[in-house]
């Protein structure tokens, strides 16, 4: 799909587009115009979807978030000038159901994701670098191996079977070493990137910030120097939500946000409330005022949030004096 989608002239008025999107297809459906259509999801069908788009004056396009399959989509949509957002899954579904919506097939699904562009307006967002990408992909092979080997020592200690202890003792080096050069391989490109390196660099200077928490935090929390002080608590689910009815004021609770981010800081904080002088001191006044260890290590890591977003927008190493 070459150059820009431009709409031509049209009396129908603004046309959402929902897109379905799994390895091999897309379903798409436009309204409220009731276009539907399914394309192959590779070049070939990206350029179909370009011709069909082309009459109408698209005003958003909508999909879900599929871990890679609508990469290639969203970036090719992105760069032919139109307005893509990318939903959360359970967002959408909590939408369908919220219409009615009980069935769930692809073509309703497409339907119901050009609906939601419509009536809740999501924001556009552009797809990440695909720098960006391959480091998130390589960071979260590497989650994914070193839990599986803390899943493997664990049953290395409760065996009791001598050649399945060196059978499992034998796949946890395995794992360490292919775990090693991963973390070898996501150090190379950040390094490589001066933009990556100089954040993981300012991240790094916190106490109490690790280099896992660090590549974390770049990885997926990428917004962290563009946004506000409650997005970035919001971002990572540390922000606490009101639950208030009539005159009764509930206790407030975090709830959703990014887990990986929350895992990672969650780590960083409790190096953080002893070895950071300020946060040590903050966790201590909140422990002092009757609060309990877990809720006041939870301010911690939003502190620590809002810390690394000040600082990276300000594009500044910590100091222990604020300048």
């Amino acid at each position: 799909m070459q150059g820009k989608v431009s709409p031509e002239p049209s009396a129908e008025g603004p046309v959402y587009v929902g897109i379905d999107v799994c390895k091999d297809w897309l379903d798409v459906h436009l309204h409220p115009v009731g276009r539907k259509l399914r394309v192959a999801n590779d070049r070939d069908g990206l350029k179909a979807l370009g011709r069909a788009l082309r009459p109408h004056a698209i005003a958003l396009v909508v999909m879900e978030a599929t871990g890679k399959f609508h990469r290639r989509a969203h970036r090719t949509l992105h760069a032919c000038g139109l307005r893509v957002a990318v939903m959360n899954p359970l967002r959408a579904r909590l939408f369908a159901q919220a219409t009615g919506t009980l069935a769930k097939t692809d073509a309703v699904d497409a339907r119901l994701l050009a609906i939601l562009g419509e009536s809740l307006a999501p924001g556009a967002t552009a797809p990440a670098p695909e720098a960006l990408e391959a480091l998130q992909e390589l960071a979260r092979a590497r989650s994914a191996a070193t839990a599986e080997a803390a899943a493997l020592v664990n049953r290395h200690h409760a065996s009791q079977v001598a050649f399945l202890r060196a059978e499992l003792g034998r796949r946890i080096d395995s794992l360490r070493r292919h775990v090693a050069r991963l973390a070898k391989e996501i150090d190379r490109r950040i390094a490589a990137d001066p933009a990556l390196a100089r954040r993981r660099t300012i991240l790094l200077s916190v106490p109490g910030v690790g280099p896992a928490t660090a590549t974390t935090l770049l990885v997926d929390l990428a917004e962290l120097g563009s946004c506000s002080a409650k997005a970035a608590s919001l971002l990572a689910g540390l922000a606490p939500i009101a639950c208030d009815s009539g005159e009764r004021t509930g206790e407030r609770h975090i709830k959703g946000g990014r887990g990986t981010v929350r895992a990672a800081l969650y780590m960083a904080a409790l190096t953080a409330a002893r070895r950071n002088p300020d946060l040590a001191a903050f966790y201590r006044r909140l422990r002092d005022a009757g609060k309990k260890p877990k809720v006041a290590l939870v301010a911690v890591m939003r502190k620590l949030a809002i810390l690394a977003n000040t600082l990276i927008k300000d594009n500044r190493i910590w100091q222990p004096t604020p300048p």
